[in-house]
């Protein structure tokens, strides 16, 4: 609701880049909204993955019909045979929109029914997903152009107007640092700074991944923390989407129940938040998974917000889903088929 007011109310441009945009109930609702802005003179443009995307390729009237209307919309890596062709790596998981460059949305959320508890097979689908203003909305915005320029063969870096804060009324006061990270990069800066936060926690870190499968430096750090007194708890999904991917994550879980970390399955749908939080002091959210994939494979961005009003705001929902969740102990791990 608050994306398509957004929509509704912007000027002069809607910068979307999505990794799934489905044809669907919430996706016919932002197309509509798109065009109807598109027609008012507002400048829109969506990137989405193409692998993450395949059904367009039998569902091709939905992008054609924005087309139309001055839209212009370009796929990230394009594969000729989405779903058996060569190119499943690399791909562009990134959620980001950018309004007039003082609105930007980032997290786990992408465009299909599904994220709005709308699918039968998950039912309820827990997502953390975030609103930002302000001067961090430049970082995302220069993201976004990044990927277009790559995608799209064009230079919107000449467009001064798409980096220029905008003065208006502040209303929070979060610094908010936006991170992102990629195969075209030789730096892991979403692992290291997972990596950081973990190391410097004294107190407890919580952190909500749908996909559990941390390289040997993240895991060993949990360890050492969880063994260190540091309260570590992490939650994950009671379902899988991947099967495979699933059991890989229990397993990884496992070994952080025989370090002493509290580990728990959320048992209300679907959990889809990738969230990490530190001390009540420091927190992440956004789009890489706490797996080997978001970490070297795959284009994520997050946010790191240094809060300790909002940190501690995701915090309680935590310890909300808690009431929601089953703990993994050793007994039920090791009754495991």
């Amino acid at each position: 609701e608050r994306l398509l007011k957004d929509i509704e109310n912007a000027k002069e441009y809607i910068h979307l880049e999505y990794f799934i945009i489905k044809e669907s109930e919430i996706g016919t609702k932002i197309k509509n909204a798109l065009i109807k802005k598109a027609k008012q003179g507002v400048k829109v443009r969506i990137l989405y993955d193409d692998v993450g995307c395949w059904r367009f390729w039998f569902h091709r009237n939905f992008f054609n019909e924005m087309r139309k209307h001055n839209i212009q919309i370009e796929p990230f890596i394009p594969n000729k045979f989405p779903i058996l062709g060569g190119k499943l790596n690399y791909r562009n998981h990134r959620k980001i929109v950018v309004i007039d460059g003082y609105i930007g949305y980032t997290g786990g959320i992408n465009i299909g029914d599904e994220y709005l508890g709308m699918n039968k097979k998950f039912g309820y689908w827990r997502d953390t997903h975030l609103c930002i203003e302000g001067a961090a909305v430049t970082s995302l915005a220069v993201r976004f152009v990044l990927d277009w320029n790559y995608a799209a063969h064009e230079n919107l870096f000449l467009e001064d107007h798409l980096f220029e804060i905008p003065q208006y009324d502040r209303h929070g006061f979060d610094p908010v640092q936006i991170i992102s990270s990629g195969p075209d990069s030789q730096t892991k800066t979403i692992h290291d700074n997972y990596l950081h936060l973990i190391h410097s926690a004294r107190n407890h870190v919580y952190i909500q991944t749908p996909y559990f499968i941390p390289d040997a430096s993240i895991l060993d750090a949990l360890k050492i923390a969880s063994r260190s007194g540091v309260d570590v708890r992490i939650m994950i999904p009671c379902k899988p989407d991947h099967p495979f991917v699933y059991w890989a994550t229990y397993s990884y879980i496992g070994e952080m129940v025989a370090a002493g970390a509290k580990c728990y399955v959320y048992n209300n749908g679907f959990l889809h938040a990738k969230t990490l939080s530190v001390d009540g002091m420091v927190a992440c959210v956004g789009t890489a998974n706490m797996d080997i994939r978001s970490f070297g494979l795959n284009f994520e961005v997050n946010a790191t917000i240094y809060s300790e009003r909002t940190v501690q705001r995701l915090e309680r929902a935590f310890e909300n889903d808690m009431t929601m969740s089953t703990q993994v102990t050793r007994k039920i791990y090791e009754e495991r088929n």
